[in-house]
């Protein structure tokens, strides 16, 4: 089945061996961008992915084309045009410094994209899925309106919506306020994924602690599940909802768990304790790719769904870059405990 996602795609710029932004005169340069990083994970568990963007026609924006075909994925639908790539700079965190994240997207390619740009009945034909997120309508208010029109349309073709709500608030600039935005996209999908500060911004909930600090530990799964369905009752259309919950111990060390409400039902897993940690940017974007794989596969089966995109989402911390290339049998392996965690993370 056909799965299709939008967003916007990045050069990120980063220092090596854990240099601030300040040191040195080195800069990697990776691709990388939520949506773009759910379509590569997808790909590599082996599904039929379209990637849908605005891309400049320019060497960069060709590099960017190489290392998205490179994996697999359609790129029939992506618009030429703009002048220019969005970029990001990278600080990583180290012992108990935070990551820092430096925007520079202004006047790019994506954010001059417009309603109309794009015939979204022909680039959703065919599709079982259409993702999106929360940040492509932060970058602009063009932008916003192109995402609503992308999910609209997605409704009317009867395609399932998943929806990240991956609030960023250092990219809403433009005077809209995330909340509403956020808010009203997300009662258009039949999937919502999040983490706890981002449902605390559409809902207006506070989020419940999780303050795990080994796989040992236990979260409280009574104020999980209250939290979960006062919520689910806020978006009747949504009938997966999904909620990582992540401590950061340290930079190195944090604690991994997630849940699952589901037409009233509430799933719960297990806790990662991922130590030695190599990248934790696109986390996220693996745990809800891998949710889709698995639900397109194995349906309702809940626990189980929830468990391998948990266990895609930990192994993520163990690649360098946004994307994650980990295939089905290594995430499969760290469900059933045949591969061990100090033999990925250490």
């Amino acid at each position: 089945m056909k799965i299709t996602t939008f967003g916007e795609i990045l050069l990120r710029l980063s220092k090596q061996d854990y240099r601030r932004l300040m040191q040195g005169s080195r800069l990697n340069g990776d691709f990388g961008g939520s949506e773009a990083n759910v379509a590569v994970s997808l790909a590599m568990l082996g599904n039929d992915v379209s990637y849908v963007t605005r891309i400049p026609d320019s060497l960069i924006g060709k590099a960017c084309r190489h290392s998205l075909q490179e994996r697999g994925i359609s790129l029939k639908h992506v618009v030429t045009g703009g002048k220019r790539l969005g970029t990001y700079y990278f600080e990583p965190a180290a012992a108990m410094r935070n990551s820092c994240v430096v925007y520079d997207r202004e006047n790019s390619a994506f954010n001059e994209l417009r309603p109309g740009m794009i015939n979204w009945k022909e680039v959703l034909r065919g599709s079982s899925v259409f993702h999106c997120s929360g940040i492509t309508c932060a970058t602009s208010q063009s932008a916003a309106e192109t995402t609503f029109e992308a999910v609209e349309e997605a409704e009317r073709m009867g395609i399932t919506v998943a929806f990240d709500i991956n609030y960023r608030k250092n990219l809403w600039k433009y005077g809209a306020e995330a909340s509403d935005v956020l808010s009203r996209l997300a009662k258009h999908a039949d999937i919502i994924f999040g983490d706890q500060e981002e449902y605390e911004v559409i809902s207006g909930m506070p989020r419940v602690p999780f303050t795990a600090l080994s796989a040992d530990d236990s979260v409280d799964n009574d104020a999980f599940r209250d939290l979960l369905a006062s919520i689910s009752a806020k978006y009747p259309k949504c009938k997966k909802m999904i909620m990582a919950a992540r401590n950061q111990i340290t930079s190195g060390h944090h604690t991994l768990t997630g849940f699952l409400f589901s037409q009233g039902k509430y799933t719960s897993t297990r806790i990662y304790d991922i130590l030695d940690i190599v990248d934790p940017m696109g986390v996220g974007d693996a745990f809800i790719a891998a949710f889709l794989h698995a639900w397109l596969k194995w349906g309702d089966d809940d626990t189980r769904t929830l468990l391998f995109s948990l266990s895609a989402s930990a192994l993520k911390n163990s690649v360098p870059g946004d994307f994650n290339l980990i295939g089905e049998d290594e995430i499969r392996m760290l469900m059933d405990g045949t591969l061990q965690p100090d033999k990925i993370f250490g």
